[in-house]
């Protein structure tokens, strides 16, 4: 995998710190490092890099909520 490729799976933790909870970013993380170990299979990257972005993309969610 190329920096683009690595960048682009580490989308979800990296949404994660935006949001205030802390509940996120452990599940995000592990997405990430899944997206980054399953690169070889397409498929199941995609598959771990989109539950990443859901759960990153409700914790940010409920952040701007708050605001």
């Amino acid at each position: 995998m190329d920096v683009l490729q690595i960048s682009i799976a580490a989308l979800p933790f990296l949404l994660s710190l935006v949001s205030r909870s802390s509940k996120a970013i452990a599940p995000c993380l592990l997405a990430s490092i899944f997206t980054v170990l399953l690169g070889e299979e397409p498929h199941r990257a995609v598959m771990a890099w989109c539950v990443g972005v859901l759960i990153a993309a409700v914790a940010v969610r409920e952040r701007i909520r708050t605001i």
